[in-house]
């Protein structure tokens, strides 16, 4: 097969995700009156505080300070609270429009915005991978791809949304707006199928939201 026709084949693969994410954004599908919302897990007090408590917490333990790529920036109502404590704050998301979006609303030379497909895509160079309550819309076949890239980054900050108590982790679903929660699942990124190898693993934050909805858990993996 020509390298050519590799590439024609590769551009007609069927992709649902990027459609699925714009959609989102273009109906509102997780709330908001604005024209880019990403849903109260990215604007409820009582869930950013704490994430932005601890993970400033950890940028400012370092004394030169790191380069960071948040993978799945959406709104960016969070991460502009982080950009201060990062050398460099790449912010990458998969919908176009919200990155033409943020470039126009964001002019800070320490900020660099980029549309990618994390699954698909080369990720710019750094030293910590944020990824806030992103790989939990994601298939198993995209969250896996997106592991073997994480291996590039010394840390690695992931937040997902969790059942309370015990679960059986990594039940496949299709990309979109929904998450394994509806079928009492949850990621572990260290469990089967993707046993993704970590030096250390810590919670740096735990939100238990009311009315049984879950946990939302912060967990900083340190590579090898």
């Amino acid at each position: 097969m020509s390298k050519e026709h590799a590439n024609i084949k590769k551009e007609k693969k069927p992709w649902p995700t990027k459609d699925a994410m714009e959609q989102i954004y273009d109906k509102n599908l997780w709330g908001g009156e604005v024209t880019y919302y990403s849903g109260e897990g990215s604007h409820d007090p009582l869930i950013i505080q704490p994430y932005i408590n601890a993970i400033t917490s950890f940028l400012t333990s370092f004394e030169t300070p790191l380069i960071v790529c948040d993978l799945g920036c959406g709104d960016f109502n969070v991460g502009k609270e982080l950009i201060p404590y990062a050398k460099k704050y790449y912010a990458i998301d998969i919908v176009s429009d919200l990155i033409v979006h943020h470039k126009k609303t964001f002019k800070t030379a320490q900020v660099e915005f980029h549309c990618l497909d994390i699954s698909q895509d080369d990720l710019p160079l750094g030293d910590c991978a944020i990824v806030r309550q992103v790989l939990q819309h994601l298939s198993n076949a995209e969250v896996q791809r997106i592991l073997v890239k994480l291996t590039s980054f010394r840390y690695v900050i992931l937040t997902e949304h969790l059942p309370e108590g015990d679960f059986i982790p990594n039940k496949d679903i299709i990309a979109g707006q929904g998450t394994r929660l509806k079928m009492q699942s949850g990621l572990d990124i260290v469990a089967a199928p993707f046993y993704f190898k970590v030096k250390e693993r810590k919670v740096i934050s735990s939100v238990i939201l009311p009315n049984s909805k879950g946990i939302i858990v912060t967990s900083l993996y340190t590579l090898f």
